[in-house]
């Protein structure tokens, strides 16, 4: 039988996986024309985001600011490290369509590890980033501080397709 911990562990992941999902399920019915269906899926999407963070925070899993970048860090080091690279290799050996986010994603991670490192740095000497944009590739998932490269170094998307999440 498992315990707490590892029901909450298991919930966490259902409930955010379900917040995704809904979310993306939204998006595909706005495009599709149906307004008020995308309305159900993102509202059941915020409803399975409250349920996910209700089990992290039951599982004594948020900590400080600082410690919850030491965990992103490790979060995002072993995804780049270990858990796409082959995700990456054995959709190239099966020429699945999946090797393109895979690898974006094998490279996107290794720059959001460095960028929560630099973030810890300025969080352990007390201070917020000094960079105040931040900007997201809507293609490949790449982040660069302060403005967007001309073309992204993942995907090669142009500057003028990053986005800014507030």
């Amino acid at each position: 039988m498992p315990t707490t911990h590892e029901n909450l562990k298991n919930a966490f992941a259902g409930e955010s996986q379900a917040f995704m999902k809904y979310t993306t399920f939204a998006e595909k019915a706005e495009k599709e024309g149906f307004k008020n269906v995308a309305k159900l899926f993102r509202t059941t999407a915020q409803a399975e985001r409250i349920h996910a963070q209700g089990h992290l925070a039951a599982d004594d899993a948020i900590g400080s600011t600082a410690e919850n970048l030491e965990t992103a860090i490790g979060g995002e080091t072993y995804e780049h490290n270990e858990m796409y690279p082959p995700m990456f290799e054995q959709a190239v050996a099966e020429g699945h369509k999946a090797k393109r986010m895979f690898g974006f994603a094998v490279e996107a991670e290794k720059v959001h590890a460095a960028l929560y490192r630099k973030a810890l740095e300025a969080v352990k000497a007390g201070q917020d980033l000094a960079e105040t944009e931040i900007w997201l590739c809507p293609v490949c998932g790449h982040i660069e501080l302060g403005a967007p490269p001309e073309h992204c170094p993942i995907c090669n998307v142009k500057a003028s397709a990053y986005i800014q999440i507030a």
